[in-house]
């Protein structure tokens, strides 16, 4: 069980970059992305595309309904540069974090070997492994093996595999990770919708079948990216961030 726990630190504590080194990242070498757009900061539902490069231009194969936070969108933590404008992701604001975030690792309730063709780093769920959410913990927006925690030190969390149905199957969203600051967001995960009208707690999710082939479809050697934006900022930024046009 300690090598277990180890993997969980090396897949949900990344390295720590520097603010330049961040802010340069944007889709550079990235040959897969995830764009998320909603009408507005407010909107719960939205549409995802995905694009995948040849290196050279972004071809849109695939389009899908989703939904994000309860409250909409506010800027997040990611591989972009910090923006000014708009609302600024807080714990338990309800909103999904806007920006552009690595998507690292995969999750879910389903034993290894019953999910083939997943190619990210895979965590099936069991009762001991959860969340914290708790911005007093040193643990605070990590994913831990309770039972490898000699003293835990939350009082909230995410029991994960309790959630049920909606965590079949996630994809980790690396917002508010390199460096970790208490009271900006966490456990933001893609993840299976309730249904095409409710919001979640911060996450973006969408129906089964689709999470299943997005889930298959991620690959860790072409470096995906979930780019999240309300559509008035994919405008403004689409050229500054050298986003794909929208159809």
């Amino acid at each position: 069980m300690k090598r277990a726990f180890l993997w969980l630190a090396l897949v949900f504590y990344p390295f720590t970059s520097s603010a330049d080194e961040t802010q340069s990242l944007a889709l550079e070498g990235t040959r897969q992305i995830l764009v998320v757009t909603t009408p507005d900061w407010n909107a719960v539902s939205g549409r995802l595309r995905l694009f995948e490069s040849d290196g050279n231009q972004w071809k849109q194969i695939e389009s899908w309904p989703i939904v994000v936070g309860r409250e909409g969108l506010a800027w997040g933590k990611g591989v972009h540069p910090a923006q000014s404008g708009g609302p600024q992701k807080r714990e338990g604001d309800g909103k999904a974090p806007a920006g552009i975030f690595k998507l690292s690792s995969a999750f879910g309730s389903e034993p290894l070997e019953k999910v083939k063709g997943v190619k990210l780093p895979y965590l099936p769920l069991d009762s001991m492994i959860e969340c914290v959410d708790d911005v007093k913990s040193t643990y605070y927006n990590s994913i831990v093996d309770r039972k490898e925690i000699e003293k835990p030190d939350w009082g909230s969390s995410e029991k994960m595999l309790a959630i049920g149905a909606e965590y079949r199957l996630g994809i980790v969203v690396d917002h508010n990770f390199s460096p970790r600051k208490q009271g900006d967001g966490s456990c933001i995960f893609i993840h299976i919708w309730k249904n095409k009208k409710t919001g979640t707690a911060g996450c973006t999710a969408m129906v089964g079948k689709h999470m299943e082939k997005l889930v298959r479809w991620l690959d860790p050697e072409k470096k995906p990216l979930l780019v999240q934006l309300p559509e008035v900022e994919y405008e403004r930024l689409q050229k500054a961030w050298k986003l794909p046009a929208l159809k």
